[in-house]
């Protein structure tokens, strides 16, 4: 797959791409097929191994003379020029998020990318902020489902003839369905996130305490490093 180098600490051995499908890629000087200099702007291509980046070589360099790498945004949709980030102000873990923090972290902005994007990513991580932010929207747009439900069973009479609030019940659980996959995944990166592997999300099936288990892993603090996982999710201060 053809990347760019995002960024690239050179002492640390530690860098960013961002690969053409798109998804944003860590590598180590370990998976540079050759030993070679590495700067931000450098087209590359490379094998995806889950979401780090192997057997590394360069295309071209960065430059003035050098095309922007162009990732697909969609049918219908011009492809999108990916041009090299400015240089960081800060150094260490902090320059690394300057250079490449390209998604907003607020509330609603991870409640759409969980419904979007990240719909049925089990991979990576998810810090708290982000857990509880889909979730509270989450329990928003429930209530507005619920409302509308009991609306569509009022117009219909079905609350007079005493067959109860079908539509409310038919929309909720439509809504649960649709919900499902991003709850879960979302739930599985979080515990990711506090260095533990998703299979844990099992313990909700025991009785009782297992879901009180699973509230006690989503209101664990991120990891301020990474893991196996991942990197440390944007907006973590390290």
């Amino acid at each position: 797959m053809r990347g760019q180098v995002l960024y690239y600490d050179e002492k640390q051995g530690f860098g960013f791409l961002l690969g053409v499908d798109g998804n944003r890629y860590t590598f180590t000087a370990e998976d540079l097929r050759r030993l070679m200099p590495i700067e931000a702007g450098m087209i590359v291509e490379f094998q995806p191994k889950g979401d780090k980046a192997r057997d590394i070589f360069a295309v071209r360099s960065s430059g003035a003379g050098s095309p922007a790498l162009t990732v697909p945004r969609g049918l219908g949709q011009p492809a999108s020029p990916v041009t090299a980030p400015p240089a960081p102000t800060h150094f260490g873990r902090q320059a690394m998020t300057d250079a490449i923090a390209p998604h907003s972290t607020g509330l609603w902005a991870y409640f759409r990318r969980g419904l979007g994007a990240n719909y049925a990513n089990f991979k990576g991580r998810a810090r708290r902020k982000e857990y509880w932010g889909f979730f509270l929207f989450w329990l928003i747009a429930f209530v507005l489902v619920m409302m509308v439900g009991m609306v569509a069973d009022a117009a219909t009479g079905n609350l007079d003839t005493g067959e109860g609030p079908i539509l409310m019940s038919v929309a909720a659980g439509l809504f649960f369905l649709a919900t499902f996959i991003p709850s879960l995944a979302i739930t599985v990166r979080r515990i990711h996130d506090i260095g533990m592997s998703g299979w844990f999300y099992l313990l909700i099936l025991i009785p009782y305490i297992g879901g009180l288990i699973i509230l006690v892993f989503t209101l664990v603090p991120s990891q301020k490093n990474d893991n196996k996982w991942g990197p440390v999710p944007e907006g973590i201060r390290v």
